[in-house]
């Protein structure tokens, strides 16, 4: 069954406006991450967390200003870092909500073997990526989810390079929930952020966000009402995959294949694949509707929470280890520690 999140009771007197900062917010006219911050300010004080435990933590690029906008504690790191410094704070203060803001180049590029390495040891953070196909910070060159083919300040001739599927990464490197939203649905944002709090363990949440200056209409397919009732499928646990301007198409399984079929044709309903976000060898497979939307035939782009498990979280574990050894051994010596078990005397 569809599961939605009921928000919580805020702290008395805690509302988006306590989020607001006195600071000049410098993102260029228009751009999503506007959108993004407005639906980050509006979930937190539902969260029913005090506003003193909770930190953002950014990397380097237009989202990494993000810390200076919200009035919480913050720390704007270095590129690609943010997951290293956020684990850092974790395991020594677990009781902290942490969410890292980073983007497609920041957490992808020099970030990327950090990111991985956050999402397989599964620290009970969140992780929202802004991916715009594009370094906006740096004007406009090509990223590590751009398309190929993709003409740039530093690919004129077009991008060689064969992009990234963030989801499919995630996915790959064992991550415990994997979603995906965007700019230009709020009330879509939203609910998938505070799915993503509810979760304990490592959330990440690919956001599609439009730069509106370096790469206009990226992800307008699945934004415009022409074209995203089309172009884009809405996953809900428990539910079938339909789509279409009439909700006339669906997705079924033949083996392990997805097949569209049409429901106007005398397809059931019945038949289709019914989303379980719980099931990896699925969510893998839903991971890789990634196609070209301008190729023939293409399956649309999913929406929602392709998948989530329950495993330890690596800084409970790491204090209970701590824990366990003091009780057992009593404090330690450090002298000893730094001198090891490996020692030779020379006479």
């Amino acid at each position: 069954m569809s599961t939605t999140i009921t928000p919580a009771a805020a702290p008395a007197g805690f509302t988006a406006k306590d989020l607001v900062t006195d600071q000049d917010i410098r993102w260029c006219p228009g751009c999503g991450d506007y959108s993004i911050l407005k639906q980050a300010q509006t979930v937190i004080p539902e969260l029913g967390i005090p506003r003193e435990n909770i930190v953002f933590i950014s990397g380097i690029g237009c989202s990494s200003r993000f810390p200076y906008y919200m009035e919480t504690f913050g720390m704007h790191s270095i590129h690609g870092r943010a997951t290293a410094v956020a684990s850092g704070l974790k395991a020594t203060r677990p009781e902290l909500s942490v969410w890292i803001i980073t983007g497609d180049g920041d957490a992808l590029s020099i970030g990327g073997n950090h990111f991985i390495h956050m999402l397989r040891r599964n620290f009970n953070v969140n992780v929202l990526l802004f991916n715009n196909q594009i370094y906006g910070l740096t004007k406009g060159q090509y990223s590590p989810t751009s398309e190929e083919g993709k003409i740039t300040k530093s690919t004129p001739y077009g991008s060689l390079d064969h992009p990234f599927n963030p989801i499919a990464l995630a996915m790959g490197a064992d991550g415990t929930y994997i979603a995906r939203s965007m700019d230009r649905d709020p009330v879509h944002l939203k609910d998938t952020l505070r799915k993503a709090n509810a979760h304990k363990g490592t959330s990440f949440v690919e956001i599609y966000q439009n730069c509106n200056v370096f790469n206009d209409g990226a992800f307008e397919i699945f934004t415009e009402k022409s074209s995203k009732k089309i172009e884009t499928l809405m996953v809900e646990n428990g539910k079938p995959f339909i789509f279409g301007a009439n909700n006339e198409k669906g997705i079924k399984l033949d083996g392990f294949k997805p097949v569209i079929v049409d429901l106007t044709d005398g397809n059931s309903a019945n038949d289709l694949w019914v989303h379980d976000e719980t099931d990896r060898v699925k969510a893998g497979i839903l991971s890789r509707f990634f196609d070209n939307p301008a190729k023939e035939g293409h399956f649309p782009r999913p929406f929602g929470v392709f998948y989530k498990e329950e495993r330890n979280c690596y800084e409970d574990d790491l204090n209970q280890q701590v824990a366990d050894v003091l009780a057992k051994r009593g404090e330690g010596n450090l002298d000893a520690l730094l001198r090891g078990r490996e020692v030779w005397e020379i006479k």
